[in-house]
């Protein structure tokens, strides 16, 4: 096989498919120095801006998922995929991908259609507990499905399937001996408890209400907090930086000291979040956005809550959390169990067994 190859990569929309996208490229470039890259994302979302910085480079399709609600954007949908498709197949045609490998997005579905249909061999990396109808569409063409869940042959061809895990950021290895530079990183007290909020890298409304309406419960808790509100959030919240003990981000470029620093974490149950937050191995209560395909959430943190990793608290039952986090907060044994728990269900070496993958395919006659 020829060391100088071609690799096509599409996923974004959100940090949860971005990363996995960059891990994998990154490990892949490891194994092959001289390997050449191209992303394709979604214009005017956040991998437009992450792959770059990333190092990579990434051309964007004119293209958006479908809204809930009759708007304008939902009748320009049909255009707008006829305009990717069409794209997607001047991208391939010019790059001449040896392989292309989707993490999903917007952009994965017209781009790794269009590799299927041109004969190359394709990878799809499924990170949830219920795949979305585009990986259940693209999955009759493509060669490989690498999965982070069981019993997913009731949407793919079982034959596909390959259980790797979901890719994480490789800085997270190593968190449990960076704790010292992690408090110092956020120059927290190192006599308090830290809590970590994250929402996701776009932000979710009823985690920042929670947490906007508890300032004063987290102090008499004597605790510290790190709230990630997320981009649609962060005007609205970054003047309550201000309050002693709540620190609030837009967006944290150093998760690894982010989640070193913190003691409980209160979590969306996205399927990357969920994948890191088993290698990260500290007391989560997960907070699912029931606003998602199929509820993939709650189903991807009941997965966790079933085995005493975590626990699962509802949007409808947020009225519970401040028994439900004093109560974690004081029971140190619970604390504990929850992390060994969780960590016994993580993949850390996913990239490493998603890019073998990649490789059998490279490998394999045409």
């Amino acid at each position: 096989m020829k060391q100088s190859i071609n690799v096509l990569i599409s996923g974004g929309g959100t940090g949860g498919h971005i990363y996995p996208a960059i891990a994998i490229a990154n490990e892949i470039k490891l194994r092959y120095p001289t390997a050449n890259f191209l992303f394709v994302g979604a214009k005017n979302k956040m991998e437009m801006e992450k792959i770059p910085q990333a190092g990579y480079q990434i051309q964007g399709l004119w293209i958006a998922g479908i809204q809930r609600k009759l708007t304008f954007d939902n009748l320009l949908f049909p255009f707008k995929l006829f305009h990717s498709l069409w794209n997607a197949s001047k991208i391939i045609r010019k790059f001449k991908p040896d392989i292309a490998i989707g993490t999903g997005g917007f952009a994965s579905g017209p781009t790794i259609f269009m590799a299927n249909r041109k004969g190359i061999p394709t990878l799809i990396q499924e990170q949830n507990s219920y795949p979305g109808i585009t990986n259940k569409l693209l999955s009759k063409k493509a060669q490989k499905i690498c999965v982070a869940y069981d019993h997913l042959e009731r949407f793919f061809p079982v034959d596909k399937i390959v259980k790797t895990g979901n890719p994480v950021r490789q800085d997270l290895l190593s968190i449990h001996s960076k704790s010292d530079e992690g408090k110092a990183f956020f120059n927290l007290d190192k006599r308090k408890k830290t809590i970590l909020v994250l929402g996701g890298s776009l932000g979710a409304r009823k985690i920042n209400e929670l947490v906007s309406v508890h300032f004063e419960f987290f102090k008499n808790q004597e605790v510290q907090v790190i709230w990630q509100c997320g981009k649609f959030y962060f005007e609205e919240y970054k003047k309550h930086n201000a309050i002693e003990n709540i620190q609030v981000y837009e967006f944290l470029d150093r998760m690894d000291l982010a989640y070193a620093a913190s003691d409980i974490i209160i979590s969306r149950a996205g399927a990357s979040s969920v994948s890191e937050l088993c290698i990260v191995a500290k007391p989560v209560i997960f907070i699912p956005s029931p606003n998602v395909t199929e509820d993939h959430q709650t189903k991807n943190a009941k997965s966790i809550a079933d085995q005493h990793g975590a626990i699962l608290l509802k949007e409808s039952e947020l009225k519970t959390f401040p028994i439900v986090f004093e109560t974690l907060l004081k029971d140190k044994g619970k604390q504990a169990h929850m992390s060994e728990n969780i960590n016994e269900l993580a993949f850390p070496s996913a990239t490493t067994n998603i890019v073998n993958e990649v490789e059998k395919l490279l490998k394999a006659p045409l």
